[in-house]
């Protein structure tokens, strides 16, 4: 079973990251430079492969390419998240848009897309485990029918729990500790992701919020929570 980075026991240990990639070269590049990060590195060539590491190496984070032999990164994904929360990476082409959206929609935490810069890679390794850490020192946050609790990572809606992904967590967590302000997409990419439009498509802002709605919106077509400003960007209603 895939464990959740919210669990208290790995803080004790060194995070553990899972490559999976089937071109030798990328492979190694990346998992020597997220071994010199100080992370603990597996690595994966296909499908079958990075199943088994999944179960046996139970990784805190994969960095995960989306063409692969056989089964795709998307297909391999699409099993991460019928198992639990395990943070998740995309490695994807230039000409894969189609495909980064849909990575999004099925709760990849981020991407980076080939060519790319190993220290970008870690930089964004280290944003997504940073950001996934429980924040205890925020309080719960409560409205009529909401809770965002941060020391346990979990939200609920009357009462019920709503499994979010943990860029879904960040993203409503940051809207909700600053009520009615509006945050363009932008701001949200540095603010959440810490990226920019420079080096992230702002549709992983629009992707994120849709499926944050579809979450948390009673009807996510007329939200009560999350709601457009159109021509600015998003805001938090209370």
């Amino acid at each position: 079973m895939i464990h959740s980075l919210s669990d208290v026991t790995n803080s004790l240990r060194t995070q553990r990251l899972l490559v999976v990639d089937d071109e030798p070269r990328v492979r190694d590049v990346v998992a020597r430079y997220l071994q010199r990060d100080g992370y603990e590195v597996r690595v994966a060539v296909d499908g079958p492969d990075a199943r088994h590491s999944l179960a046996d190496f139970r990784p805190d984070l994969v960095v995960l390419d989306i063409m692969l032999p056989g089964d795709s990164g998307l297909d391999i994904l699409r099993d991460i998240r019928r198992l639990g929360d395990l943070r998740v990476i995309l490695l994807t082409a230039q000409a894969e848009e189609s495909d980064r959206l849909a990575g999004l929609e099925l709760g990849a935490d981020d991407y980076v897309v080939k060519p790319f810069s190993p220290r970008e890679l870690t930089a964004r390794v280290r944003s997504v485990l940073r950001r996934t850490t429980p924040r205890t020192a925020l309080e719960q946050l409560s409205f009529d029918g909401l809770t965002i609790d941060s020391a346990r990572h979990e939200v609920l809606v009357d009462g019920t729990t709503v499994d979010l992904t943990a860029r879904e967590f960040d993203l409503l967590l940051f809207l909700a500790s600053s009520p009615g302000q509006v945050f363009s997409r932008g701001q949200l990419l540095e603010q959440v992701w810490e990226s920019s439009t420079q080096w992230q498509d702002p549709a992983t802002v629009t992707v994120h919020i849709r499926r944050l709605r579809q979450k948390v919106e009673a009807d996510p077509h007329n939200p009560r929570w999350v709601t457009t400003v159109w021509g600015v960007g998003y805001r938090f209603e209370t």
